[in-house]
């Protein structure tokens, strides 16, 4: 299982991703699942990745080579282009390998979460499905998850604010978020990986890696476990009846 998770603010963008990756109960590996593509100063793009493994590798072996090449991500005039190509890329591994795969049972899998910014537009966040088609973060609905959503939403639901929420709070509520699911899902694990980018940056200079025993991370997940159980000992007492009525 993965767990991914994009939010975009109004001081640019917070990416985050798991490492772990699950081939059956007794295997459990450990895959990077965050890629950057980079030219400074002219365009940063960041892709995370769920869903089969081997698909994600091959989409992604597609876009580093166009990239490295001058082409697809490293020449699009626009976000909404860059997420086209990135949605071409799905569809030529949907064809290369779909049928094989749904003969034997196994369906084509694969999300991405694309993030960053062209020179000229603000950033933005996108949502790639297996069909290719993306979907677009938006300001009432300001994050995007792929992979294992369902632990990690009520935080932020409750917590990120569209044009108010600060791009190191917004960092905080992804820790928090992936915390929550790492707690109800031992198939999502660390290293987790965030990611901030500022407006305008146009590079990513601001990167962490959290191992399982990393120092703050653990801190983080203590003082917020104190802090939940303090607040729900200082709510309002509950009256109940003595019996039903």
């Amino acid at each position: 299982m993965t767990y991914c998770l994009g939010i975009l603010t109004h001081q640019g963008l917070v990416m985050a991703s798991d490492s772990r990756s699950n081939a059956g109960f007794d295997q459990v590996n450990v895959c990077r699942k965050m890629h950057t593509f980079v030219h400074p100063g002219e365009r940063s793009f960041v892709i995370l990745t769920s869903g089969s493994l081997s698909l994600t590798q091959s989409v992604i072996s597609l876009l580093r080579d166009e990239f490295e090449a001058g082409e697809g991500l490293a020449s699009v005039d626009s976000f909404y282009a860059a997420a086209r190509v990135v949605g071409d890329c799905v569809r030529k591994v949907s064809e290369l390998d779909r049928a094989a795969l749904e003969r034997d049972g196994f369906s084509f899998n694969i999300n991405l979460l694309l993030g960053g910014q062209v020179k000229g537009e603000r950033p933005a966040l996108t949502m790639i499905y297996p069909q290719g088609n993306p979907l677009s973060a938006t300001y009432d609905s300001p994050y995007l998850q792929i992979g294992e959503v369902k632990y990690g939403r009520p935080i932020l639901d409750r917590g990120i604010v569209s044009g108010a929420t600060t791009l190191e709070d917004a960092a905080m509520y992804a820790l928090l978020s992936f915390d929550a699911t790492m707690r109800s899902n031992v198939t999502v694990g660390p290293p987790i990986e965030v990611l901030l980018y500022e407006n305008d940056k146009l590079e990513f200079d601001r990167y962490r890696r959290f191992s399982a025993d990393d120092p703050e991370l653990m801190l983080i997940h203590r003082h917020w476990e104190q802090a939940l159980r303090r607040a729900v000992e200082e709510l309002p007492k509950v009256q109940f009846n003595s019996c039903l009525p």
